[in-house]
């Protein structure tokens, strides 16, 4: 009888494993499948792709679209800027919110509770992008590279995320270094920061994203500005152009070939998420750890 209950409990081990592995499997390839489609297709012969007769092998392999893409007028500076960007902005925001969430952590802090629920409101409500435009406008930051940067610094979100993971850290800790007469400035530098460099590297991933991806802010603040212009703004209007003279001159032979807007899209889709491809892997396990070890407090 206990063999019997002990074949049935491997049996059934092994039919859960493989039932895991199935469904794992095929959701590994649903995410991973769009991106080596977008692939695919921006090194295939754009006639083929124009009719969508790529799906899973590419065909008459070349580099076209991408040296074509690299030759957009002031591509690199645009590059640079959101390079630029994405490093300065994130790093302001980590920073920043870091010692925000640390602060409203601390009783002693006079209103805490007012500051933080008023942190919190501003998650919810907004002006609208008009107000918005003019207070950016009146604060001069448009036409500006701080524009990008300012308006960014103080995230809500992670504020919040990093108020409850520093709730997490024993507090003897912080007492322990108050008695040795360390300060506020002290015991964030030297205990806070250090613990907290899971939740600080999923806020980093967060704030990275977002700065990467921006593409509103660059296409509303600087219209008098074209060196300020983010990689998405160049490339978007790099797009609009294509789109505008393939309907002007037409679909049929060379000119479709040349003015293939499907495939600039798809070289552009693919040119704007490498670099947060390459970067993701490398705060995968900070990330994971930040959001798991975050949420034990609230």
């Amino acid at each position: 009888m206990a063999t019997t209950r002990q074949e049935k409990g491997k049996t059934g081990d092994i039919v859960f494993n493989l039932i895991n592995y199935t469904v794992f499997t095929i959701f590994t390839i649903a995410c991973i499948y769009p991106f080596y489609y977008l692939f695919i297709n921006t090194i295939s012969e754009n006639s083929l792709v124009q009719r969508g007769l790529i799906t899973f092998i590419p065909r008459g392999i070349h580099l076209t679209n991408y040296v074509a893409l690299a030759e957009v007028n002031e591509l690199g500076t645009s590059f640079l800027v959101t390079v630029a960007r994405t490093v300065i902005g994130t790093g302001l925001m980590v920073v920043v919110s870091a010692f925000a969430g640390y602060l409203v952590t601390r009783r002693e802090m006079q209103h805490r509770t007012f500051w933080y629920r008023f942190l919190i409101i501003t998650m919810y409500f907004n002006a609208g992008l008009i107000p918005w435009y003019l207070t950016m406008s009146m604060l001069g930051l448009t036409n500006n590279f701080l524009g990008y940067i300012i308006p960014t610094i103080v995230a809500p979100f992670n504020v919040i995320l990093v108020k409850t993971y520093v709730e997490s850290i024993p507090v003897e800790l912080e007492e322990s270094a108050f008695i040795d007469g360390a300060g506020y400035l002290k015991v964030f530098r030297y205990i806070i920061w250090p613990l907290s460099k899971p939740i600080l590297a999923t806020i980093a991933v967060f704030g990275a994203v977002g700065h990467w991806n921006s593409f509103m802010d660059s296409l509303i603040l600087m219209q008098g500005a074209p060196h300020l212009q983010t990689v998405q703004h160049r490339l978007f209007n790099y797009l609009n152009q294509n789109t505008n003279l393939e309907a002007i001159m037409g679909r049929s032979g060379i000119v479709q070939d040349m003015l293939n807007t499907k495939v600039i899209k798809y070289t552009i889709s693919m040119v704007t998420i490498i670099p947060i491809l390459m970067v993701y892997p490398y705060m995968q396990k900070y990330f994971e750890r930040g959001i798991m070890l975050g949420a034990v407090k609230g």
